[in-house]
């Protein structure tokens, strides 16, 4: 197994993907042009390695090849959708339609067949994970969040500063908030954050998604701390421990 380097452009990564191939040379390609855009990504040989892997790691989403010895991909894509696993990208060079509509049959999320460029791949990463992202926001069933002091309650739709004062938000900030809450340390995208924060009533969050970033950083802001970050040409990150409470 090796370990993509992350780049030094900054310390955020955006999510765990892992990279299941026989072929040790798709695994070092995928893990450096992922790796560059600041993912982390770990490879694994086998199906059985993808096993050992999924038993220590978080993993977001998973790259997988069809033809491996051992369980083929199928039978492994079909086990982790039945065992409630990490959303799956096939990558085959079985790309028939029969091929293409049985993998997205079984749970596959995408279908991509080989050869199929990292430039391509990178975008479908991208699209699947921040449908993952939203879905995440829209189900969850925790009802608050405590980071840095602070303290948000999704019942009474209150956020409370570490003085216990209450801070009024909008409801196009505070589905902002709670995107980045429910998802710290992790950068999440422009697109993903506009999503999250429209809500049934679209009226309500017409501005622009950066508008509402801006806002809230000056009503989190502590001294010279600053809760959310900019990643250049990625999205926000935000940067405190979050406790659900």
């Amino acid at each position: 197994m090796n370990m993509a380097v992350l780049p030094e452009r900054t310390a955020a990564t955006l999510a765990h993907l892992l990279v299941v191939d026989d072929d040790a040379g798709i695994r070092v390609l995928l893990g450096e042009r992922l790796g560059a855009y600041c993912y982390k990504v770990t490879t694994a040989a086998s199906v059985a390695e993808m096993d050992r892997v999924l038993a220590r790691e978080s993993i977001d989403l998973i790259l997988l090849d069809v033809m491996m010895p051992g369980e083929d991909g199928l039978s492994a894509c079909r086990r982790l959708i039945q065992q409630g696993g990490p959303p799956v990208i096939i990558l085959s060079a079985l790309g028939d339609e029969q091929d293409r509509i049985v993998g997205l049959e079984i749970g596959a999320d995408h279908y991509l067949a080989k050869p199929c460029s990292p430039r391509e791949i990178l975008a479908h990463v991208r699209a699947l994970l921040r449908r993952s992202a939203v879905s995440e926001v829209q189900s969850d069933d925790r009802r608050g969040f405590a980071f840095d002091g602070w303290r948000m309650d999704l019942d009474s739709h209150e956020l409370l500063d570490p003085e216990g004062v209450l801070v009024h938000l909008s409801d196009g900030e505070f589905a902002v908030l709670r995107a980045f809450v429910e998802h710290p340390r992790r950068v999440l995208t422009r697109e993903a954050l506009l999503h999250a924060a429209r809500g049934p009533d679209s009226d309500a969050f017409d501005r622009a998604i950066d508008v509402q970033v801006s806002r809230l950083r000056r009503k989190l802001r502590a001294g010279e701390s600053d809760l959310i970050r900019t990643v250049r040409n990625e999205g926000y990150l935000f940067v405190p421990k979050v406790t659900p409470t």
